[in-house]
């Protein structure tokens, strides 16, 4: 997993949904960080789409998403890591539908 991310870090709570990409809520200001145990922080292009998030839990990644876009918008990938570094890649096509 990574620590190297292009564009603009920003920090949440928690995040809402199922479907990919996730929806993260309850923004954070960096400095409010020390007093917590567990967030997300995450890194948005200049279109503000989330390119990348990780869960911090004890200041350790426990969970990371990579996302890549089509340019129209919509989820062409995800790259999903685990705690062990294990990845679950997915697809998707123009429409947003996973492919199989």
């Amino acid at each position: 997993m990574s620590n190297e991310f292009s564009g603009e870090c920003r920090y949440f709570v928690t995040y809402s949904g199922v479907s990919l990409p996730f929806k993260l809520s309850q923004a954070l200001e960096e400095s409010a960080l020390s007093n917590r145990n567990t967030f997300f922080r995450a890194w948005f292009d200049e279109s503000n789409r989330m390119l990348a998030f990780q869960k911090m839990v004890y200041g350790e990644v426990e969970l990371e998403h990579r996302y890549k876009y089509y340019e129209n918008g919509v989820l062409e990938e995800s790259e999903i890591y685990d705690a062990e570094g294990d990845v679950t890649v997915l697809r998707f096509d123009t429409n947003g539908t996973r492919q199989k």
